[in-house]
């Protein structure tokens, strides 16, 4: 990840500070990241993003330099305090992209405020399967808080050298040491209490000890409307690759690209092919226009062969 820090503005939201990275004039495209990480994690590609569309990319509550209250870290809290920026922003409607936990926020915000998403874009998205790393899982126990206290204050050259086995993993091709070093420096972000205990309380609303327990796999015939890419990584340690042939099955009209040589975060594998393959889809696709009649419908029908199933 660049070492440069992406410049941040902030907007009061509900009383917290909401930071945000801000760049470029065109069509809106709203950036979420995953789990632990913050804008910074699109360093790498808002340059060529921007030089089209006014980019977005939020720090998620609890993360960054946003605010780490007490509060609500469910996925429809954070697509709700989407919306609310936006709203803020004065931006009505935009393409959404959202890696990890990102991806799970951005289905949640397509689902909840289907007249403000023009496309959706899933990155190694969460809510597509339970599967998951252990280590994500070992997190969600009980008592994880002493673990993740003592990881993050490891001494400081143990902190350097996680950033020199991501120069070394970058330069050698090891792409899933990088994935290692790319969650090392999401734990080195939580050195801080409260942002331990916003990282916990996020987690711990989507993970228990079996893997991913949020799903939008119920609803995902929903989304059939909305023109959706699905970027994922062929050797994700942390969300397998066969969520995205998941997709590929109930949504058939989905674009679905696997990047061969890229883990868990494609956009820093490989930036340049994920904004070449993001601004390609955005370019060959028309913004949806919400159909309420048509959403009503696709209800009852389901409501339909439910009742038919059960007979």
């Amino acid at each position: 990840m660049p070492t440069t820090p992406l410049p941040r503005e902030s907007r009061i939201v509900h009383g917290h500070r909401r930071a945000f990275v801000r760049a470029g004039e065109g069509p809106p495209l709203l950036l979420l990241h995953g789990i632990g990480n913050s804008a910074q994690t699109w360093a790498g590609v808002v340059d060529r993003l921007a030089a089209s569309h006014t980019v977005i990319a939020p720090d998620l509550l609890g993360h960054g330099s946003s605010d780490k209250p007490r509060g609500d870290y469910s996925v429809a809290g954070y697509a709700n305090g989407m919306r609310d920026l936006l709203s803020v922003l004065d931006i009505e409607q935009a393409t959404v992209v959202g890696h990890s936990l990102g991806g799970g926020i951005a289905l949640q915000f397509a689902y909840q405020f289907p007249e403000r998403c023009e496309r959706l874009v899933l990155v190694s998205s969460g809510g597509l399967g339970p599967e998951l790393s252990l280590g994500l899982r070992a997190a969600a126990l009980p008592g994880s808080e002493a673990v993740l206290t003592a990881l993050t204050h490891l001494p400081l050259p143990l902190n350097a050298g996680l950033r020199g086995v991501d120069a070394l993993s970058r330069a050698m091709g090891w792409i899933r040491v990088q994935d290692l070093a790319e969650a090392g420096e999401a734990l080195l972000a939580l050195s801080d209490a409260e942002a331990r205990r916003a990282f916990l309380r996020t987690l711990r609303s989507v993970v228990d000890v079996h893997g991913q327990s949020v799903t939008a796999i119920d609803r995902l015939y929903l989304a059939e409307a909305i023109p959706m890419l699905v970027i994922w990584g062929a050797r994700d340690p942390i969300v397998p690759v066969a969520h995205a042939e998941t997709v590929r099955r109930l949504v058939p009209s989905a674009r679905v690209e696997i990047f061969p040589d890229s883990g868990h975060w494609p956009h820093l594998a490989q930036p340049d092919r994920f904004a070449e393959v993001l601004l390609e889809f955005i370019a060959e696709t028309q913004p949806v226009e919400h159909d309420r009649d048509g959403w009503r419908a696709l209800l009852a029908q389901q409501r339909a062969e439910r009742a038919l199933a059960e007979r």
